[in-house]
């Protein structure tokens, strides 16, 4: 199926009746079911745009882009650390595993069911843990105060259904076209590495502070390493982030995680931001950033959390682990991959490891 259109940014919202920016109904005409699409911008992900993408494979080279599951040493926001118990069948000469992980602790896409339109943004000694810093709350009403996820999803449905999860339920003649059972997310990586191309300006990085990357930084990020982007990529930024949280001590890392008030590099976020995203077209960003945008949330109408996963259903992908892959592409000359991931099939999932592997 062909992909849908994409209007120009100056058209949203789409529907007049939920939050500024919304593209919601865009994809209705590519939705399976009776139900509202689940999708959003993986809608761009076609068996054409696969195809295309698996002519990016030169060497064969696979790079894991995950950090192990229990990384980093301390979750931020007060999420619990990932356990590993290993169960022994003795006394027969086998072993069981279990497994218990907050599915955002480590790498992770965030999808549609984890961040909406909230009432007066986060509210309490939430909206600090987030790195929000309050200046005027009547600025908030407005973009915030519809309190739902993707295409009008209700917390109610959240709690009560599988709608807008990572996975879906099997119905009697149908299934719901949902991340998982759409073939994951594959296609085209592209990787900016911001952080090599700052430290060759000469700039000192601060990646566990408030640093925000503009758009100019982005564009000049692109243009040094030749890069053209293509509609349905996947984006990928390598801020330094991780590699600075892994130079961690234990108690330095748990100091950091457990800060009031987070900080950390990230894109800007802001309408600027917004359009270039919008109009690229790609099918989802992600980096190794905590949040992608920068810690603490800046903007006050323009989260990028609540335009890309509840505006528009664009995965966000965090804490990706791209070291390695950065020095392949830096060897090799080519920035540009095959991407495969394929996250958690939990039915109704919020959040997910993704599994995510880039292919030179």
């Amino acid at each position: 199926m062909p992909s849908t259109p994409t209007p120009p940014f100056s058209s949203l919202p789409l529907s007049p009746s939920g939050p500024r920016g919304n593209a919601w109904g865009l994809y209705s005409s590519q939705s399976t079911t009776s139900s509202p699409d689940q999708l959003g911008t993986l809608n761009r992900l076609t068996p054409q745009t696969t195809l295309a993408a698996s002519k990016e494979i030169k060497y064969g080279i696979r790079i894991s882009t995950d950090l192990p599951l229990n990384q980093p040493l301390t979750p931020c926001f007060g999420r619990q650390k990932f356990s590993h118990r290993i169960v022994s069948k003795s006394p027969r000469t086998v072993n069981d595993d279990v497994l218990e992980v907050n599915t955002q602790s480590s790498t992770q896409w965030d999808g549609f069911r984890h961040f909406g339109k909230c009432v007066g943004g986060f509210g309490g000694d939430r909206r600090m843990r987030m790195g929000y810093v309050e200046e005027d709350e009547e600025k908030l009403v407005g973009y915030q105060d519809h309190k739902v996820f993707y295409n009008g999803c209700t917390q109610d449905e959240i709690q009560n259904s599988t709608r807008n999860g990572i996975d879906g339920l099997h119905r009697a003649n149908a299934l719901l076209l949902v991340w998982v059972e759409n073939g994951g997310i594959v296609g085209r990586g592209v990787l900016l590495d911001y952080a090599t191309w700052a430290e060759n300006q000469g700039r000192t990085l601060t990646p566990l502070e408030d640093t925000k990357i503009p758009l100019s930084d982005i564009l000049a990020v692109a243009e040094s390493q030749h890069v053209a982007f293509h509609p349905s990529d996947i984006l990928f930024i390598r801020s330094g982030y991780t590699k600075a949280l892994s130079q961690l001590s234990p108690e330095d890392s748990n100091a950091y995680a457990t800060k009031p008030a987070m900080q950390g590099i990230g894109v800007e976020a802001g309408e600027e931001m917004l359009q270039w995203i919008w109009e690229r077209e790609f099918a989802a960003v992600a980096g190794d950033m905590l949040a992608f945008e920068s810690l603490p949330f800046a903007s006050q109408t323009h989260w990028l959390h609540e335009w890309l996963l509840a505006g528009w259903g664009m995965p966000i992908g965090e804490l990706f682990d791209l070291e390695r892959l950065s020095e392949v592409c830096r060897e090799k000359g080519k920035w540009e991959f095959f991407f495969s991931s394929v996250p958690l099939k939990v039915p109704g999932g919020v959040a997910s490891p993704p599994n995510g592997v880039a292919i030179l």
